[in-house]
């Protein structure tokens, strides 16, 4: 592999999506930001993210549509036209990331390593990070940043959030929320009360919870002093999820799902005090503000995409999941595979969750 790379003066990052990994992003580029406070960097990046990170200082979005076929692309070489970046991070390794990647003009684009690099991604590199054992995807991300020769160790780095030890890197993010944002919400909530926010839905509904749980949840909640509130996105699967939770609940909630943009929702997470949702973008958007997040897994190892400094808050049935599917532990299979199964989260008890509620409130007692 060839030596550190001389400090770039523009660099093009592609990462089109989720949520939740375009927060790991985030977090490297104001590390890199750090490194080279002079560096110019474009993201080319997906319409729905780019609404989350919109107004991150110094850095300029550049928008791919994916829905948009042949169009995307075209018009992404047209925004490229007459640009030439040092470097380029290709940092998905979908198909559809790897060709957009040819829109992109640079010098050197470095991918994962070939081990990683999997639909062909290291076909459109001519670099690689090196190669990393069981990362979280966030590691995977600042993989990126020492292959520019900016050292990604505890030391580099501190944060505000006290996260579990044996961390590989302490990340350290600036969201951008803005003013108007947040006065909206606090009008919307307008409670005294310490805010503990359901985020019930996931993308693919076999990795949400049952309403009767969450129900439950919320209960609990209420009787130890919380305002609970329902947040998620206006798609008709989300509604009817927390329409189902708002009628089986015996508490008053506020149900806001489908009631606020994504950069509300962000503003809603920072201000609350702790966060309970499925394996979605929520519980790493909270990461990122530093609200404690209580992540409820079966089908992904969270210990690659669970909120990376609340693994300790962690409702974990993937190990059983996975070890029942393929008879063995999750450090014997290939790291990333995925439990499969439409039942798999029934496994998840109120007992579970109470516990890891209790958990944070016992933390958040203790620092204060």
């Amino acid at each position: 592999m060839p030596g550190q790379i001389s400090q770039p003066k523009s660099l093009c990052l592609l990462r089109l999506s989720a949520l939740g990994d375009v927060c790991h992003a985030v977090a490297l580029v104001q590390h890199i930001q750090r490194s080279f406070p002079d560096i110019k960097i474009t993201w080319v990046i997906g319409k729905v993210e780019a609404n989350l990170l919109a107004d991150l200082p110094n850095v300029e979005f550049v928008i791919f549509d994916k829905r948009a076929g042949i169009s995307g692309y075209t018009d992404l070489r047209d925004k490229m036209k007459g640009r030439k970046f040092d470097v380029l991070l290709h940092m998905q390794v979908a198909l559809r990331a790897s060709i957009a990647s040819l829109c992109i003009p640079a010098k050197v684009k470095i991918g994962f390593d070939k081990k990683r690099a999997i639909e062909g991604q290291w076909l459109f590199t001519n670099q690689k990070v090196t190669a990393q054992q069981e990362p979280h995807v966030l590691e995977g991300f600042m993989a990126f940043a020492e292959r520019l020769g900016i050292p990604t160790l505890n030391e580099a780095l501190s944060s505000s959030v006290s996260g579990p030890s044996g961390l590989s890197i302490q990340p350290l993010w600036t969201m951008p929320i803005a003013d108007d944002d947040i006065s909206s919400t606090a009008k919307l909530v307008n409670s005294n009360k310490p805010i503990a926010l359901l985020c019930p839905a996931a993308s693919k509904p076999e990795r949400n919870w049952h309403s009767e749980g969450y129900a439950k949840a919320a209960d609990y909640l209420s009787s130890l002093g919380y305002y609970v509130v329902l947040s998620g996105s206006p798609t008709p699967v989300e509604v009817e999820l927390a329409q189902q939770i708002e009628d089986k609940s015996q508490s008053t909630l506020l149900n806001l799902v489908g009631k606020t943009s994504l950069k509300q929702v962000l503003a809603l997470i920072k201000s609350a005090d702790m966060v309970l949702a499925p394996d979605t973008g929520a519980v790493h958007m909270a990461v990122a503000v530093g609200t404690p997040a209580i992540g409820l897994y079966a089908h992904s190892n969270p210990k690659r995409t669970g909120p990376y400094l609340y693994q300790q808050y962690v409702v974990n049935y993937y190990e059983a999941s996975i070890l029942q599917q393929q008879g063995k532990s999750s450090s014997e299979l290939k790291w990333g595979i995925r439990a499969k199964g439409d039942n798999l989260m029934q496994q998840i008890t109120i007992e579970d969750v109470i516990e890891k509620i209790n958990a944070v409130r016992m933390h958040e007692y203790q620092i204060k």
